[in-house]
């Protein structure tokens, strides 16, 4: 049986929920996520809140992976929110804005994808930990689709830049 969430798991995991909403809202609708749309804004909000509410657990009463991916997600949203300031980076921003905003919503789902398979279901979890094989699979599954939707990304900035010069 896998160990029951404290209180502060359960507001960490429903505050997170947020933000991996958004986030999915914006890749369907914009192709990216957008910080300049209400929707980009809810979710660097909520990942923020997320992030911040993440050093507060801890299993093993220190600092831990988990603590260093919400550190990982703050520095890489506040160099994308300053990148368009770095006009010395010229048409390389749009594409190191998307790969760094899609970045932070790959890395909000590396613990989630963790903790739910090591508590779901509960009588017998589908995975124990990162390390046991069915996690692995799953998140070797999320980095794959995380390549292949910054790939897909960057063709899409190419096109809408390559648009711009022509037009």
């Amino acid at each position: 049986m896998a160990n029951p969430l404290s209180l502060l798991g359960e507001i960490h995991t429903a505050i997170s929920i947020i933000p991996a909403v958004a986030g999915l809202y914006s890749f369907a609708k914009y192709r990216a996520i957008r910080p300049e749309t209400s929707v980009g804004k809810v979710y660097l909000a909520s990942l923020a809140l997320s992030a911040i509410s993440a050093f507060g657990l801890s299993s093993s009463g220190g600092f831990n992976a988990g603590h260093a991916l919400a550190i990982i997600v703050l520095l890489v949203s506040a160099i994308c929110l300053l990148l368009p300031k770095l006009s010395f980076l010229g048409r390389l921003i749009p594409y190191l804005r998307n790969l760094g905003f899609s970045f932070t919503y790959f890395l909000l789902w590396v613990p989630g994808i963790n903790e739910t398979l090591s508590r779901l279901p509960p009588a017998h979890p589908i995975g124990n930990g990162p390390d046991s094989p069915p996690v692995k699979a799953a998140l070797l599954a999320w980095v794959v689709l995380f390549a292949a939707g910054s790939l897909a990304q960057a063709f899409i900035v190419s096109r809408r830049q390559a648009r711009r010069a022509v037009g």
